[in-house]
């Protein structure tokens, strides 16, 4: 890794984090999210990325990720 790549940052539910990860599906692992559960979504830079697309979507310095899980409640 380049000095540059030590140093990238990305927000991640609205907070700045390094980017260590290089796409979604291994930024899902290394937080250890439960991929298999249903109701999880994930939003790249304000768009809603398909969870067959999270293996190939690739991310940057200053991307924004949201993970969403959704809870039954009221």
């Amino acid at each position: 890794m380049t000095q540059a790549t030590l140093n990238a940052q990305f927000r991640l539910n609205g907070q700045d984090e390094p980017l260590t990860a290089a796409t979604l599906a291994a930024l899902l692992a290394e937080k250890a999210v439960d991929t298999g559960q249903k109701g999880i979504a994930v939003a790249l830079n304000g768009a809603v990325v398909p969870r067959a697309e999270w293996p190939t979507t690739q991310l940057h310095p200053g991307d924004s990720v949201e993970i969403v899980r959704a809870r039954q409640g009221g």
